[in-house]
């Protein structure tokens, strides 16, 4: 995936936390997890047969008429539970509480479901399908233009195939399922906050943003798509504003929201919903979305931001730009793997280890906890590891030369290329560090489809 460049540095509310703010800030432009979510998503479950089955498309619109009701019931439960469960979590305002009104329109109701989740009101939520580029090549009369799914006007995703899908026509549960996982990507949680230019960050009560620029739409879904929970205590001590992230509080919205589609005979939501609240478990699996700084100590942070303290920033700049070309070569490399594979119709390694469910079974059952205890907790404790396997296998300029900005280059940057010319058993050992987590991508995310099922019907 392309991302923008790394966002310059805005004032710092206080100095204590000044380079953990300074880092995210910097970070917070390269907030997009792995590549394309539906990619990798349909090497993951592609061999499950819970997802064999074909589901009839179904409007948005259709469903929140039907389950109307319903729905007002569901979110409001939602909203005790977050007040209860999620960590500094801003209470919805009352205004905003999902109201079943059999005399709305179906634009009106959308329009208040939309507000009462706390999702960007330009979310589309079109009836579409990514097709699985292992898949017979897609009819180019079913071609959507991108901004009919996409609320994004430039992004990577401007790039990727979208097909339309007519109401009652019948879609493989998998396609439904992989297409979700890439949507959250597509500004459904942009510009959110109270200091962000736009009318729902002013009325849905989320607060200021807790690190990014408020004016960069890239940079605001970060604190939806990150979630820094296992990061030793003297750091949340120096800077609180890293619990408030919540990509917990969409995992739970969009399950909820699944099991009561499922439940109410409307299995094209129920996987559409299961798809959306996937993305933000597999963006957790990415270690640089679980820790503030992978390989990085709390006592390496704490002295260089007291350096930074005293005049003397140049360590603090470096560590900023050396964090954000580390994350973006690792996606430039990973994405590159997963799209050659596809074009040459090649087995992979990578491909494989997305198939392999020998883990699986060694996880434990899900639960509310598991998001967190389980699949953050594995990326954060990965996150040294992967550091490393990155500075020892490519090229020092990309991951340890400060003075080059890597983004501003990663269009033209082919690393499979590169990267051939080196010593194979150096490249496999970053290829190694790379499907470890992807098979960690793959576990999670069988976990929630089987955990969504629970002797539910999906057809």
């Amino acid at each position: 995936m392309a991302f923008p460049n790394p966002i310059p540095c805005r004032p710092m509310r206080t100095t204590r936390p000044a380079l953990i703010l300074a880092l995210l800030t910097g970070f917070a432009g390269t907030a997009f997890a792995w590549s394309n979510h539906a990619m990798v998503s349909y090497r993951a479950l592609e061999r499950m047969p819970e997802l064999s089955v074909q589901v009839a498309a179904e409007p948005l619109e259709a469903f929140l008429k039907n389950e109307d009701k319903a729905i007002e019931a569901l979110l409001r439960d939602d909203e005790d539970w977050a007040r209860k469960a999620v960590d500094t979590y801003p209470p919805l305002p009352p205004q905003l509480a999902y109201r079943a009104d059999p005399s709305k329109s179906d634009a009106q109701r959308r329009k208040d479901f939309l507000a009462a989740l706390r999702v960007s009101p330009e979310s589309r939520l079109a009836l579409y399908v990514q097709p699985d580029p292992w898949g017979p090549a897609p009819d180019p009369a079913r071609l959507l233009a991108p901004t009919k799914v996409n609320a994004l006007e430039k992004s990577e995703e401007a790039n990727h195939v979208f097909l339309r899908i007519d109401p009652g026509e019948m879609v493989p549960a998998l396609a439904v399922v992989a297409s979700a996982s890439d949507e959250p990507d597509y500004g459904m949680d942009l510009n959110l906050w109270s200091d962000s230019n736009s009318e729902a960050g002013k009325t849905y009560g989320f607060g200021p943003i807790p690190f990014g620029n408020p004016t960069l739409s890239f940079s605001t879904q970060a604190p939806f798509h990150m979630g820094f929970f296992h990061e030793p205590a003297i750091i949340y001590k120096a800077a609180p504003f890293l619990k408030r992230t919540y990509p917990l509080l969409r995992v739970h919205q969009y399950t909820s929201l699944a099991r009561l589609a499922f439940d109410t005979g409307h299995p094209y939501w129920g996987w559409r919903f299961t798809g959306l609240a996937m993305h933000y478990v597999q963006d957790l699996t990415q270690p640089y979305h679980a820790s503030v700084s992978p390989g990085n100590s709390a006592v390496r942070l704490i002295g260089i931001n007291a350096l930074a303290m005293v005049g003397l920033p140049k360590w603090k700049n470096d560590m900023i730009v050396l964090l954000s070309n580390r994350h973006l070569a690792m996606e430039n490399y990973e994405s590159a793997l997963i799209r050659t594979a596809a074009k040459t119709r090649t087995p992979s390694v990578l491909g494989a280890t997305l198939h392999d469910t020998s883990l699986d079974a060694g996880y434990p059952a899900w639960s509310e906890r598991y998001v967190r205890d389980v699949v953050s907790k594995e990326a954060y404790d990965a996150g040294a590891a992967t550091d490393r396997s990155l500075v020892r296998t490519l090229p020092a300029r990309y991951v340890s030369d400060p003075g080059f900005d890597f983004g501003m280059h990663s269009a033209s940057i082919d690393l499979i290329k590169e990267l051939s010319a080196i010593d194979p058993a150096q490249r496999a050992h970053l290829d190694t560090r790379i499907a470890e987590l992807l098979g960690h991508y793959g576990a999670h995310s069988r976990a929630l489809v089987r955990s969504m099922l629970d002797g539910r019907p999906t057809q």
